[in-house]
């Protein structure tokens, strides 16, 4: 919860933060040709920033970035996952995130909707509840849409379209709800947005 907010979630998450900037690596994408995003060299180790300048050669790197950061983090979140699960027999993987009000260069699918809240779902492992209680939560921003302009969900590979026991919903947060842009101060919006995500996660 933000220092104005009125919400807390009925019972604390177990949170995992990532540290480090996405230009050392970025522990969200598949290490392997599944990732699309390597079209525009924005892989699991970036050649290219956001606006497709270069940012390492194709090459220089990468093998040492993936061991140093990338597979730790990786097995981190798995045993958080498997923690969960030894200990409640399921968990739900809520991934935050934001995104500008207008599309930047790297995007593959920035021609799409661009709404208040982005739901990105997994057809394995979003089901209809857990989407719908995410809508719930976020119906009074306006416009909540699924999957556009980004999809999917983080999921550890061990348990990646095999485990069901493992939900997970990507929440992507439109940066002018709570924010002046591109790099402003935060608004009047924040506290809604803590106080939304504590109802989703006190429904969870």
């Amino acid at each position: 919860r933000t220092a104005g907010s009125a919400v807390c979630a009925a019972a604390r998450p177990w949170r995992f933060v990532n540290s480090l900037s996405r230009l050392v690596v970025d522990p969200e994408r598949f290490p392997d040709d599944r990732e699309e995003m390597r079209a525009v060299g924005m892989g699991a180790v970036y050649t290219h920033t956001t606006h497709r300048e270069r940012l390492r050669t194709s090459t220089t790197g990468h093998v040492p970035l993936l061991e140093r950061y990338f597979h730790p983090y990786a097995q981190a979140m798995t045993e958080a996952v498997d923690a969960r699960i030894a200990a409640t027999g399921r968990a739900v993987v809520v991934d935050v995130h934001s995104y500008p009000t207008a599309p930047l260069p790297y995007e593959l699918h920035g021609t799409g909707p661009r709404p208040a809240i982005c739901l990105g779902t997994d057809p394995f492992h979003t089901p209809p509840r857990l989407r719908a209680l995410a809508e719930e939560a976020f119906a009074g921003f306006g416009s909540t849409g699924v999957d556009s302009p980004f999809a999917g969900t983080y999921v550890p590979l061990k348990h990646y379209g095999t485990d069901r026991r493992v939900t997970a919903l990507m929440i992507e947060i439109r940066r002018d709800t709570y924010m002046a842009e591109p790099g402003g101060p935060p608004g009047p919006g924040l506290d809604a947005l803590a106080d939304a995500l504590a109802e989703l996660v006190s429904r969870l």
